[in-house]
C-alpha cells in the first residue's frame, strides 16, 4: 500500500512540499472529476476540492481507509463534517485558516462601503445617463458590531480601524481579551445589537448559529442599521431579513445567501436596499498563495509527524 496525497492543486506548483523520495508520500491531482487519480483507500492526506459541490468532494470519503487528515481550503468546513461519519476514528479535519482572511476582510469593506455611498445607483446612473449627486452616510463615526470575532472578524477589524469608525464591538462565542479589547461572549448580543451601524456576520456555521440572525435579531438592530453577511448563508433567516428589508427599515450587503447560488426569480435580487455579491469573498489572487503555503506546512508537519495547525476536530 503506497501513503497518497490527495492533492486539488498540481504538486509541482506547490514550493515547499516534502520530497516523495524522503517521505514516502505519493502526490495525486484531484480537483472533483469524475475519475479518481489514484485508489481511495491508499490516500492518508486528502485535500477537498475548493469551490466544488458537497456531493462532490465527499465522494471519495466512505472508500479511503486509511485516511489520517482531511485539509479543506475553506475556512469553514460544514460542507464535509456531515460526511465524517463514514470515516474510522483518529482522523483530524483541519480548516484553512490563514488563508481568506485579507481577502473576505476587503470584500466586507467594499460591500459595506458600497452600501453606504450607494455605489450600485451610481452604476445605474451611469448606464442611465444620470447624475445622481447627494449626500450619502459614510463609515467614520458609525458603530460596527463583528459577530464571529476568530481570525476572519479580526481581520475585518484591522482594515476598519483607518476609516475612522467610532468603535468596533466584538462578539464571540465566548468572552475574551485581545490586544484591540473585550470580546463579548453570544450571549451579549441582543444587548449590544441596537447600538450597532454596521453589524457583521462572519460566524462558521454551526447548529447555534443557523438562524442565528432571525426576525428577534434583526428586530433588535436600529432603524436604518445595515446588515453584513460574509458568513454562510443560513446565519441569516432569508425570510425575516426580506420582511425587514422590504419594510425599508434595515439594508443588507450579503456575500452568502440560503438558498445558494440564489435562484433566477428569488425576491432577494430585487429586494430594497439589499446588495448581493455571489460569495466570492476568498475567491481572489490572494488565495492561491496561501493555499500553497498552508499546504505545503501542513504536508511537512505530517510527514514529520508534528502536530498540525488548524485542526477543528477528530474523529471518534
Amino acid at each position: 500500500m503506497t501513503s497518497d496525497v490527495w492533492l486539488p492543486l498540481p504538486a509541482d506548483e506547490i514550493d515547499g512540499l516534502p520530497s516523495p523520495l524522503e517521505s514516502g508520500l505519493h502526490y495525486r491531482f484531484w480537483d472533483g472529476g469524475p475519475d479518481f487519480p489514484a485508489d481511495p483507500a491508499d490516500c492518508v492526506f486528502y485535500t477537498v476540492p475548493y469551490l466544488k459541490a458537497t456531493e462532490i468532494v465527499v465522494r471519495p470519503l466512505p472508500a479511503m481507509t486509511s485516511l489520517r487528515v482531511v485539509q479543506t481550503l475553506s475556512a469553514g468546513t460544514d460542507h464535509v463534517q456531515q460526511a465524517l461519519g463514514t470515516l474510522h476514528s483518529g482522523v483530524r479535519l483541519c480548516n484553512a485558516k490563514g488563508v481568506h482572511e485579507a481577502s473576505t476582510a476587503e470584500l466586507t469593506l467594499a460591500l459595506i462601503l458600497a452600501s453606504l455611498r450607494d455605489i450600485p445607483g451610481f452604476v445605474h446612473g451611469q448606464r442611465a445617463e444620470e447624475w445622481r449627486s447627494g449626500f450619502y452616510p459614510a463609515l467614520a463615526d458609525k458603530s460596527v458590531l463583528i459577530i464571529g470575532y476568530g481570525s476572519i472578524g479580526a481581520a475585518i477589524e484591522d482594515r476598519l480601524v483607518p476609516f475612522e469608525v467610532a468603535r468596533v464591538v466584538r462578539v464571540a462565542r465566548s468572552a475574551r481579551t485581545t490586544a484591540r479589547g473585550e470580546v463579548h461572549p453570544l450571549t451579549d448580543m441582543p444587548s449590544l445589537l441596537p447600538d450597532a451601524d454596521i453589524v457583521i456576520l462572519s460566524t462558521p456555521l454551526t447548529e447555534r448559529t443557523r438562524g442565528l440572525a432571525g426576525a428577534e435579531f434583526l428586530a433588535g438592530m436600529k432603524d436604518g442599521a445595515l446588515l453584513v453577511n460574509v458568513a454562510r448563508g443560513p446565519v441569516v433567516d432569508t425570510g425575516a431579513l426580506l420582511a425587514e428589508v422590504e419594510s425599508g427599515r434595515i439594508t443588507a450587503a450579503l456575500d452568502v445567501t440560503d438558498p445558494e447560488p440564489l435562484p433566477s426569480g428569488h425576491p432577494l435580487w430585487h429586494a430594497p436596499g439589499v446588495l448581493i455579491s455571489p460569495h466570492v469573498g476568498g475567491s481572489t489572487s490572494a488565495f492561491a498563495p496561501r493555499a500553497e503555503r498552508l499546504l505545503a506546512r501542513q504536508i511537512t508537519r505530517f510527514a514529520a509527524g508534528r502536530p498540525l495547525d488548524n485542526v477543528v476536530l477528530t474523529t471518534e
